[in-house]
């Protein structure tokens, strides 16, 4: 009964040393980089300042149609949605 017990006290213990603790490590590092890396990306990006500088330099007849249509806010729905898919499917260390 006791080398039964052991048997599977060792298989356990040797799965969570080949796949689990491999995969936590795994995805640690993985989670520590794609952190880091976003860090040094973010300030490159342009920010609302500059979109709604942008934006504010029409004309009024212009931003009306602009405001009824709520383009300032589709814009940076889909510039943050662009850099989420760049993030997701082009690094390589990611995706």
């Amino acid at each position: 009964m006791f080398g039964r017990v052991l048997s599977a006290l060792f298989s356990f213990a040797g799965w969570f040393a080949k796949s689990a603790m491999v995969k936590f490590f795994l995805y640690f590092g993985l989670f520590f980089v794609t952190t880091e890396f976003i860090q040094i990306i973010v300030p490159l990006l342009p920010g609302a300042s500059e979109l709604a500088s942008a934006f504010s330099a029409q004309a009024p007849g212009v931003w009306y149609v602009l405001d009824i249509f709520q383009v300032p806010l589709g814009v940076s729905l889909c510039l943050s949605a662009f850099v989420t898919r760049f993030i997701i499917r082009r690094l390589p260390v990611i995706g």
